[in-house]
């Protein structure tokens, strides 16, 4: 018996890592299950056996992949508990760099749901979002706003679109092939990221009418005493 389920166990696996290829290059619509079932060794009547239909498929792979993005041994999770932003900002892109270079398939399998069923398979993930957040960072932000460390926006914002904006950032540079499209390297751009993250673009009061290289040593003092 324990063979047996050793052996469907790894005919699952093998038809989930054959789904996640086909449906992240060509498209849902466009990977059959006879497809799937000959690249993955297996017969249709075996595959429907395991999953049911195509699209339980798709969902299985959508769901792993946010269970991976849940686990909380991920170095990206470690960071979020922390709950040190915005001082942990260049830990947490490259842990989203980690987590993109890992699951570029996966990630794809997002624009291929958003295009053909209308983001129905992601939506519920995004939905809980700000929840996760709240639930990583309420207390080290009220800590921290109390101690006069954070400015008058709203932190929680802040660090969801930090996130987001990372992870198109290095969707970009990985999945999608486009390195340097900010005009700069991955290095360069996230400190260009942590900079306006942690500081803003308009200048604070005194600095208006400072001149270019006062406000840029301002700028620099501010980054120093962090």
């Amino acid at each position: 018996m324990g063979r047996q389920q050793a052996r469907s166990d790894a005919s699952t696996a093998r038809a989930l890592d054959t789904a996640l290829k086909l449906f992240s290059h060509q498209g849902y619509g466009a990977t059959s299950m006879r497809e799937i079932a000959s690249q993955s060794g297996l017969s249709v009547g075996n595959l429907y056996h395991h999953f049911g239909s195509k699209e339980a498929i798709f969902q299985r792979l959508i769901d792993r992949y946010w269970e991976a993005l849940l686990d909380s041994e991920l170095d990206l999770n470690r960071v979020f508990t922390r709950g040190r932003f915005p001082e942990d900002l260049e830990e947490m892109a490259a842990a989203i760099e980690q987590v993109v270079e890992r699951h570029q398939e996966e990630i794809l399998l997002i624009y291929v749901d958003v295009i053909e069923f209308r983001g129905s398979h992601i939506r519920t993930f995004y939905e809980s979002m700000a929840d996760r957040f709240q639930e990583a960072y309420a207390s080290s932000f009220e800590e921290a706003r109390g101690s006069g460390r954070l400015g008058e926006v709203n932190p929680l914002v802040a660090v969801m679109v930090a996130s987001r904006w990372l992870f198109y950032f290095f969707t970009v540079e990985k999945c999608f092939g486009v390195p340097m499209h900010f005009g700069m390297s991955p290095n360069q751009a996230v400190d260009e990221f942590a900079r306006i993250l942690r500081f803003g673009v308009l200048p604070r009061p005194g600095e208006a009418e400072a001149s270019p290289d006062a406000r840029k040593d301002m700028v620099q003092e501010r980054g120093r005493t962090r």
